[in-house]
């Protein structure tokens, strides 16, 4: 590869990683734009959110295959069928819903740092569990997340609704789970696609068993639908463009400024308050999720 071109292609990561962060980011503040003034309930901002997503997902995955991709072998409705899986699905539907009924309570940038702080977490414990034996500086980066994540949401003025952080806590854990089942993708935009198709119906369900408290405004659904085609269905894009330039190190840092830049959405949007006990916890969450993935990196040379 020539010098002008690595330039161009080292630019166009770093671009495609910022979009990415700043749509992951703007998912926190357009949910509770949305649950945080009661235009919406949450069932149906995760329904909208997750249909509007796949339909977004849907034009993107035609796009893509008209423009004379491999996919043009096999039929686009046999192609989504064929792609992702229901436990996908399933994880995806588990974060979105538990995403949405966690800002109810919570504001922008603390949901954003339980989210991402459990991602993490999740991924490091799975990591465990088939068999990865950390060093001493993983076990030290872990302690402090764990420390953080009990210091955030330990009882006290401060401290946010239990509840809600246990939601985004799953929230979390299941992100964490789609990340790792999608770890094996070869087509991430097709996958993705078949993902929130399948996770429409389930999503829909839960609307109808959800039927006497709906409410939904233009505000809301506007604001749902911004958070499913756009920062979802084209954020998640731009992210597996973003990742083709990544290592898996970088991929699993650069999400770390996510909490920081939903709390700083959330001041300015939102009128809320960036707390000490944000702030501390902050520190000690993804400073300790850094060191741990800094740490395995240098232990296992050419991951």
């Amino acid at each position: 590869m020539t010098e002008p071109a690595h330039g161009v292609t080292v630019a166009r990561t770093v671009a495609a990683t910022s979009a990415a962060m700043v749509a992951f980011a703007a998912n926190s503040v357009l949910c509770r734009l949305a649950l945080g003034h009661a235009t919406i309930d949450a069932a149906s901002f995760t329904t909208i959110r997750i249909v509007s997503g796949a339909l977004m997902l849907l034009v993107v995955a035609q796009l893509v295959t008209a423009s004379g991709s491999r996919l043009n072998t096999l039929p686009h409705r046999f192609a989504i069928t064929r792609s992702g899986s229901w436990r996908a699905a399933f994880a995806l539907f588990g974060y979105a819903i538990a995403f949405s009924f966690a800002y109810l309570t919570l504001g922008a940038g603390t949901g954003a740092l339980i989210l991402f702080g459990a991602v993490q977490l999740t991924m490091i414990v799975v990591a465990l569990l088939k068999g990865e034996r950390p060093g001493p500086l993983q076990w030290v980066g872990f302690a402090l997340a764990i420390a953080g994540l009990v210091y955030l949401v330990a009882p006290g003025v401060t401290a946010p609704s239990p509840l809600g952080a246990l939601l985004m806590a799953f929230a979390g854990a299941c992100w964490g789970m789609y990340s790792l089942l999608g770890r094996g993708s070869t087509d991430a935009t097709l996958d993705t696609t078949a993902n929130f198709t399948r996770a429409a119906p389930l999503a829909l369900a839960t609307s109808v068993v959800a039927f006497a408290s709906v409410h939904v405004s233009t505000r809301g659904a506007l604001l749902a639908v911004a958070s499913g085609a756009i920062t979802s269905g084209l954020g998640y894009v731009i992210w597996y463009a973003a990742l083709r330039g990544l290592t898996a190190t970088r991929a699993a840092v650069v999400q770390l400024v996510v909490p920081l830049l939903a709390a700083l959405g959330g001041v300015i949007f939102l009128g809320e308050v960036f707390t000490p006990r944000l702030a501390v916890a902050g520190v000690l969450i993804l400073g300790g999720v850094a060191l741990a993935i800094f740490a395995r990196t240098h232990a296992t040379p050419g991951r």
